[in-house]
């Protein structure tokens, strides 16, 4: 199954809106609802795996495992969260080389310091913007596949350095061959705005339900003049509200069947995660009895 190619949909003007996968339950669902294209959070994964805070806790090795684990279940394309690369130029080459192979079409690097964290959280600090200029020249170079696979550079500085700070760092990624620019946390629609106007290259928006950014419609995100946006917390917190809600029935009520809870339906969840080709294979090599 061919997948669709991210650098085609930007290039043809195709406006690209990726949910935020946070585990293989939302990628089979994701599959049936007929998704072209998904995000890997670094963030949402860390919690759903592992059950901890993004703060730089998790490994290269263990995001890697997630991800080739995402890219083979999920039939769109994967857009993912390379946190700062996972250390310093070495690594981020190690890292661009491990998650293309696992079939991400789109890398997004940022310019914080380790330990990083989320970026809609405080205390976040940054590393020089020389040193980022680095990490995204070396990312690019590492690319076996640069006509497909697309270096998403992050900046964290709009709390450090102010918007015009964080502009200016936009501008040098872009200068330094990324391929999306993406100003994390901005903090109104006129400075989402004013970002696209004065970065000439393809821009990112986080919509991050609960952050500091305005959640804006994919209509009014592409007036503005972003090319793409991700909700990556989208399917992680409506899973945890709908979770709450059917525990706490189940422990109010002890049941689950309540004309309160909506329920996916069984049958239809076998035939979306695999069943009929095991019950296939076994019909056909079963030994009788």
């Amino acid at each position: 199954m061919t997948k669709p190619s991210l650098r085609m949909a930007l290039d043809a003007g195709e406006f690209v809106c990726a949910p935020g996968i946070h585990d293989m339950i939302a990628a089979v669902i994701g599959n049936h609802v007929g998704l072209d294209f998904v995000y890997s959070s670094g963030y949402w994964g860390t919690a759903s795996a592992q059950g901890i805070p993004d703060a730089s806790i998790t490994t290269y090795s263990e995001m890697l495992t997630r991800l080739q684990t995402l890219c083979a279940t999920s039939e769109a394309s994967v857009i993912a969260d390379a946190d700062t690369g996972f250390g310093g130029l070495l690594n981020v080459d190690h890292t661009v080389r491990g998650y293309e192979q696992a079939g991400a079409v789109g890398i997004q690097i940022e310019d914080q310091e380790f330990p990083k964290k989320c970026g809609h959280t405080p205390n976040k600090r940054v590393v020089a913007t020389s040193d980022m200029v680095e990490k995204i020249k070396v990312a690019c170079a590492a690319r076996e596949n640069p006509g497909e696979t697309l270096i998403i550079a992050r900046t964290d500085a709009r709390q450090i350095e102010g918007f015009d700070g964080a502009v200016e760092r936009g501008l040098a990624f872009r200068d330094a061959g990324a391929d999306v620019i993406f100003l994390e946390a901005l903090q109104s629609e006129d400075e989402m705005r004013l970002a696209c106007e004065r970065i000439d290259a393809p821009m990112m928006a986080n919509m991050a339900d609960g952050g500091q950014t305005p959640i804006l419609p994919k209509a009014k995100l592409q007036e503005i003049g972003y090319s793409m946006a991700i909700f990556p917390a989208m399917t992680g917190l409506a899973a945890a509200a709908a979770i709450e809600k059917a525990l706490r029935l189940l422990k109010n009520e002890g049941t689950s069947q309540s004309p309160d809870l909506d329920l996916f339906s069984f049958a239809t969840f076998n035939e979306l995660i695999g069943f009929p080709k095991i019950w296939e294979f076994e019909k056909k090599w079963s030994t009788p009895k």
